[in-house]
């Protein structure tokens, strides 16, 4: 590698490794903070498992984190006579056929692509590790579907969404848990400084100062066009307010998940690039690609937004060798926004802004449920009933183990009750 490897990611390939020689497949959780060096360690498994006779899948939400994958990938393995190849919906139809047919004869070893790697066609001659980036956009149907087009292949999910460990227990109760809880020691840190309405102007000279040195700016809103019922910043007027008045001299585009994915991979392909000096947009860039020449981070109505979320979008700044800096715009003067701004000014570990965000929160709002994919828990409050949870896991597990179809007479309710939830198609 043209690197050290932290002591954290020692470890967890020392896990992953045992794993991939263990008779049993591996299914395993890598959960680290923004910029610990997840990917690194599946490059290093997919060596190992490329050298081993098989070849290896990594999915990637979007068509630009893919990209960006390959790059990485193509950096370190090219070398050792490692064939990777990107699969995305935008490549033409010849290029597409070409990856097919050299995929179901072997010659690539690592397809690196977004949902197209879920498409009938895509067949492996022997796919034996699966790797899927930024889990929580991926449902389990689809992780499973990638699978299948292995042999019971290794699998690991990769998530920057620090889960304390013991809501992770409960959240993946199928997977085997690794984390790096270690930062690479290039890493910046970044200063972060909550501030009110107030020091706006103060705020905008700043970024100027900045972009006259050659810098990027990351602006983020909570919402993509105004609102009557939400008072809060929208990327569609806070862009014409800044490319008309404030920032007329610069240039300054917009980002938001209702454009079409092409449009989104375009205008961060630019932002890349250095094309683009203010780049406004949703939490749409939380899942994103690198660039290190952004080194502020600026969030309008920063009380709308989860610890979690605040901390994901601090992490897209801080990856070059420049001095980085997150700016928390907040209305506000209750005690509890006061709190969690503090939080954020004070510790830059995920984890412990993942247990505080829980704690004052509670699990609903914590994940923004609907949006990732978790279950919805009715019932229960993860934090104040993680040691009951806990023993209900290890129920089921039992139940399991000891009747997997659910056929025994005093299970019959129980089988009634799986079916009734998720549909006849649930394989028990």
């Amino acid at each position: 590698m043209p690197f050290k490897l932290t002591n954290a990611q020692i470890r967890v390939l020392e896990e992953i490794d045992k794993d991939m020689e263990n008779t049993k497949p591996m299914n395993r959780l890598l959960q680290g903070d923004v910029g610990c060096g997840k990917t690194v360690v599946s490059i290093i498994a997919s060596y190992k498992a490329v050298k081993s006779g098989y070849q290896v899948a990594i999915m990637a939400p979007t068509a630009i984190l893919a990209k960006q994958h390959l790059e990485n990938f193509k950096k370190i393995l090219e070398k050792f006579n490692i064939n990777c190849e990107l699969l995305i919906s935008g490549i033409s139809k010849k290029q597409k056929q070409d990856i097919l047919d050299r995929l179901k004869t072997g010659q690539i070893d690592i397809l690196i692509g977004t949902h197209a790697l879920l498409e009938d066609n895509v067949e492996f001659k022997n796919l034996g590790l699966v790797v899927t980036d930024e889990q929580h956009r991926f449902g389990v149907r689809q992780r499973a579907k990638i699978s299948s087009k292995g042999i019971n292949p290794d699998v690991v999910v990769m998530t920057a969404t620090p889960i304390p460990r013991t809501l992770a227990l409960i959240l993946y109760g199928d997977l085997d848990i690794s984390i790096i809880n270690e930062l690479p020691p290039n890493r910046q840190k970044i200063d972060t400084y909550a501030v009110s309405q107030k020091m706006e102007d103060r705020v905008n000279n700043f970024i100027k100062i900045q972009i006259k040195e050659g810098r990027q700016c990351y602006i983020v809103c909570p919402l993509v066009e105004e609102n009557e019922e939400i008072e809060a910043k929208s990327v569609l007027d806070l862009t014409q307010k800044y490319k008309d008045k404030v920032f007329r001299e610069y240039k300054v585009e917009y980002i938001h998940g209702k454009l079409k994915p092409v449009e989104k991979d375009t205008i961060m392909e630019k932002f890349k690039n250095g094309e683009i000096d203010i780049l406004i947009s949703t939490t749409v860039i939380e899942v994103g690609v690198d660039v290190p020449n952004a080194n502020i981070m600026v969030i309008e109505n920063a009380e709308r937004f989860g610890l979690a979320t605040l901390h994901q979008l601090r992490g897209r700044v801080g990856r070059g060798k420049y001095k980085s800096y997150c700016i928390l715009k907040y209305k506000g003067k209750s005690d509890i926004v006061k709190k969690r701004m503090e939080i954020m000014t004070k510790t830059n570990d995920g984890f412990i802004i993942s247990e505080k965000d829980l704690e004052l929160r509670g699990s609903g709002e914590f994940f923004g449920t609907k949006q990732h994919g978790l279950p919805e828990f009715k019932i229960a409050n993860l934090f104040d009933d993680i040691e009951t949870l806990k023993s209900i896991q290890s129920v089921a597990i039992k139940i399991i183990n000891q009747d997997p179809k659910l056929e025994d007479e005093k299970n019959i309710r129980l089988k009634k009750q799986v079916n009734n939830k998720f549909g006849k198609k649930i394989n028990i």
